[in-house]
């Protein structure tokens, strides 16, 4: 999977997570900052995550990522 197949799907995700528009989404958002996530809605996301990918990471790996394009990398990274 290209990064930017990953990108299409993190994006994706993290649009239905915060009810937004895909396009409305920057590999610059933070998560907590510019979206607003709690403790709870980071656990949201991972499990997110988790289940568009198939994957299953390490809560506190994955709360280590603080914006989109770390999110991007991170599952890229996973998925090589």
């Amino acid at each position: 999977m290209t990064r930017e197949e990953v990108a299409a799907r993190v994006v994706g995700v993290t649009a239905q997570q915060f009810a937004m528009k895909p396009s409305d989404n920057k590999e610059s958002d933070q998560f907590t900052v510019d979206l607003g996530a709690d403790s709870l809605k980071s656990i949201e996301l991972v499990a997110a995550y988790e289940e568009e990918f198939g994957l299953s990471v390490k809560e506190e790996e994955a709360l280590k990522v603080q914006n989109v394009g770390g999110a991007i990398d991170f599952f890229f990274r996973l998925l090589q």
